[in-house]
C-alpha cells in the first residue's frame, strides 16, 4: 500500500475546507491522508468554556476511527484576515498523541522557518524526536 505524505493536493484539501467553512476574515482548517488515500477534512470545534474546545485535526482523526483507517499525513492551515495567505501550523502536543496512535511515521506538515505558508513533511518521530513512549521500546 502506498504512503502518503504531506503533498499540495492535501495543503489544498486543507484550505478548500478552510474557505468554505470560514469565508471571511480568520480562518483554518486540517486535511489528512487515510492509508487508502481518502483525504478527511475537519475544523475546530469553538464553546463557551476554552477547556472543551477542540483542534482543527480532531474531528479527521475521529473521522478515521470510525471508518477503521490509518491516517499517513496531516496539515493544518490558519489565517488571520481573508486578504492573507494560510500559514502551516505544526500540530499540538494534544494532536501529536492523537496522531501517534497510528505510529511515528505519520507525516506531518511543518512550518519552513523561511517561510510559514510553504512546508516540510516530517515524520512524528522527527517533529518530537524525544516522545515519552519510546522509552518502552514500542514507538506507538
Amino acid at each position: 500500500m502506498k504512503h502518503y505524505r504531506v503533498d499540495d493536493q492535501l495543503l489544498n484539501a486543507a484550505i478548500k475546507q478552510a474557505q468554505e467553512r470560514f469565508p471571511q476574515d480568520w480562518s483554518g482548517a486540517a486535511a489528512m491522508y487515510t492509508e487508502t488515500g481518502r483525504i478527511l477534512t475537519s475544523v475546530y470545534v469553538d464553546a463557551p468554556n476554552a477547556a472543551a474546545c477542540l483542534c482543527h485535526e480532531t474531528g479527521a482523526i475521529c473521522e478515521a476511527h470510525r471508518l477503521n483507517e490509518r491516517i499517513c499525513a496531516s496539515v493544518c492551515v490558519s489565517r488571520e484576515q481573508d486578504n492573507e495567505p494560510y500559514v502551516i501550523l505544526t500540530p499540538c502536543g494534544i494532536c501529536q498523541e492523537r496522531l501517534a496512535y497510528w505510529g511515528l511515521d505519520v507525516e506531518v506538515a511543518v512550518p519552513d522557518k523561511t517561510n510559514p505558508t510553504t512546508f516540510q513533511s516530517l515524520q512524528l518521530r522527527h517533529v518530537q524526536p524525544h516522545y515519552w513512549h519510546q522509552v518502552y521500546g514500542d514507538e506507538a
